[in-house]
């Protein structure tokens, strides 16, 4: 049942008043945007949480725009949201909410529980520049994204110099957490927040535009992995689009098995070795077989025809294989193949085939423009029912999943085995506080065989643990789980194949159990057949973890809990691991000791 509660207030203020404060708080209380609008000048706003100012003093609006308080208005909302998907199967959605008409334009604002958020209203033809300030109220610890790099920080704000990318996740306290980013950007610039060394304040660097600028607040960076907020500052799908066929779900990879032998057989991009993936998803409940570049014709290629070239063939065999044995086929396409032959016929064409899914790489353009194809190509997607997933430098996830389902993924990360660079375990640890933070990110994790030997694309070695690479799948969050290894190397460990077999998908719950920027991560999510699975994963440090199990519901539970060998470290190599079983309840805790690089796996399944 959905409940609504709207409570709507309006105050005005007289040519004479020189100057108006207004407030909204969070439902809770403890969350508070202040605003103070002086006539003629720029709006400013504070924010504080449990008493304690975090931001101070900054200035809001816009450029060429002369602020004129009018009135405000103020509502509560308390409602709830059921996402298609997502980390679980119902989100409260309550906040309150202020606007402030100042005649040129208008302010926005709400606060939610874990956060709050503004945005401006103003005419469209207007290209203005945002005024838009964080002055924090002292020198936090802050780290940002980076592309497909090790993310930027942990650095003092003063140490800043010149410009840093959302997510920028913020460390007030111990007991005070923040992270700056973006909702609901329709068109526009991606945002893009700037610095000058030596101070404590953060501008905005793009060109004005309508969507939210979020600051999310947590005690602790696990209550803003957990927060639905960039989400729910996003619309509901609009009226005429049913999403009930998107299915999210884990998928096997062709791109990263090119190469690798087993007995005499020998690992290719094509349709025999495909057959051998949709096998083994099949048997062991994964939704998807994801062919990467190159099955059109060589990809950056001008003449690899997208809809007639290369394995097109092959492709319409694999389609129907794969239906036969209820795994979906994603495809890929790049920007080359995208703009010279027509976009909405090679997708239409795609979803006729029977295609589950498209990949979408090197998307070219400035921020803008690539913002606007982004979402061209996600509602071209939708209405031919089609997933889709944007790779190498993508547009921000800013929320989008809510109004369009079938956007599952980007990879707004260093996935960890492209672009030839070393993903070290630290990295990990830092960019699920981070990266993550802004939705679904596509990291693929999962190897099997650490040495990666014999692969075409990258054959250097993982720094990871196998248990440790089981752990990532479960911790990052996104609508397809993309895994790189050969059907072979996973049934070599029945235990952890478990593991991933085990999460499926839509996510009943989900919960950051414990964690530390930059040094290690727990987290629990419960599989749409009601299976419990907990992950953990380590930076270089080996560590011993107490896993509360509270989250378990009434009874008993079988747990499976597997955990790095003696001998496993991430600069090894060594593919050891050990498992046992034990029955608990929610009044229990388990012990994992995790290795240098490493991790942990449990599967909780109840007791009949």
């Amino acid at each position: 049942m959905v409940i609504a509660f709207f409570a709507l207030s309006v105050s005005t203020v007289t040519a004479q008043t020189k100057s108006k404060a207004e407030k909204v708080a969070s439902p809770d209380g403890k969350l508070l945007l202040s605003f103070k609008c002086s006539e003629g000048q720029q709006v400013s706003y504070t924010f504080s949480a449990n008493g304690r100012m975090l931001i101070g003093n900054s200035a809001l609006g816009l450029s060429d725009l002369r602020p004129e308080f009018i009135q405000s208005a103020h509502r509560a909302v308390n409602t709830t949201w059921k996402p298609v998907w997502g980390k679980r199967t119902v989100v409260p959605d309550k906040y309150n909410e202020l606007t402030l008409d100042l005649k040129a334009y208008q302010i926005v604002a709400r606060a939610y529980n874990d956060g709050v958020a503004f945005k401006y209203i103003f005419p469209e033809d207007k290209k203005l520049k945002e005024l838009t300030q964080f002055n924090f109220a002292d020198d936090y610890t802050a780290w940002s994204y980076n592309g497909e790099n090790p993310n930027k920080g942990p650095e003092k704000i003063t140490e800043i110099a010149g410009k840093r990318l959302p997510v920028m996740t913020i460390k007030a306290a111990n007991n005070a957490y923040m992270a700056i980013h973006e909702a609901e950007l329709i068109a526009g610039e991606p945002l893009v927040l700037e610095a000058a060394k030596g101070e404590k304040q953060l501008g905005v660097a793009t060109k004005a535009t309508s969507a939210w600028r979020v600051i999310m607040f947590g005690s602790s960076p696990g209550v803003l992995v957990d927060s639905h907020l960039i989400e729910l500052l996003n619309k509901p799908p609009q009226k005429g689009y049913d999403f009930s066929w998107v299915k999210p779900g884990v998928a096997v990879w062709d791109w990263r098995i090119n190469g690798a032998k087993v007995d005499t057989f020998k690992y290719k991009m094509s349709l025999p070795s495909w057959k051998r993936m949709v096998d083994f998803a099949s048997a062991n409940n994964m939704r998807y077989l994801l062919l990467d570049a190159d099955w059109y014709g060589p990809e950056f290629n001008q003449n690899s025809d997208p809809i007639k070239g290369g394995k097109v063939a092959q492709v319409h065999e694999i389609i129907a294989y794969g239906k036969s044995k209820n795994v979906g086929v994603w495809l890929y396409i790049n920007d080359v193949g995208g703009r010279k032959y027509p976009l909405e016929e090679t997708l239409k064409q795609y979803s006729d085939w029977g295609a589950a899914g498209i990949k979408y790489g090197f998307m070219t353009g400035d921020p803008e423009e690539k913002n606007t194809r982004t979402r061209l190509i996600t509602e071209i997607c939708a209405k031919y029912h089609l997933l889709c997933d944007f790779h190498d430098g993508p547009v921000h996830p800013n929320g989008q999943m809510r109004t369009w389902p079938n956007a599952v993924t980007r990879e707004y990360c260093q996935a960890q085995l492209d672009g030839h660079k070393v993903f070290n375990p630290k990295t990990f640890v830092t960019s699920v506080f981070v990266n993550m933070l802004a939705g679904p990110i596509d990291m693929n994790n999962g190897l099997a065989d650490l040495t990666q030997a014999g692969r075409v694309d990258e054959p250097s070695p993982v720094p990871s643990t196998l248990v440790g690479e089981a752990a990532r799948t479960l911790i990052v969050f996104s609508g397809v789980t993309v895994i790189p290894d050969i059907p072979e190397n996973y049934k070599k460990h029945p235990e952890l194949l478990e593991f991933y077999a085990s999460e499926k998908m839509p996510w009943r719950e989900s919960k950051t159990i414990s964690g530390t920027i930059g040094e290690h991560i727990t987290m629990a999510r419960q599989a749409a057949d009601g299976t419990w699975l907990v992950g953990a994963a380590t930076d270089e440090q080996p560590r011993e973890i107490t896993i509360p199990l509270s989250f378990l519901g009434k009874g008993t539970y079988q747990a499976l809990i597997i955990q790095d060998s003696a001998d496993s470290d991430y600069r090894t190599h060594k593919e050891g691991y050990t498992s046992k079983k034990q029955t608990v309840n929610s009044t229990n805790t388990i012990k994992v000791k995790l290795a240098p690089g490493g991790g942990a796996c449990v599967i909780l399944k109840k007791v009949s």
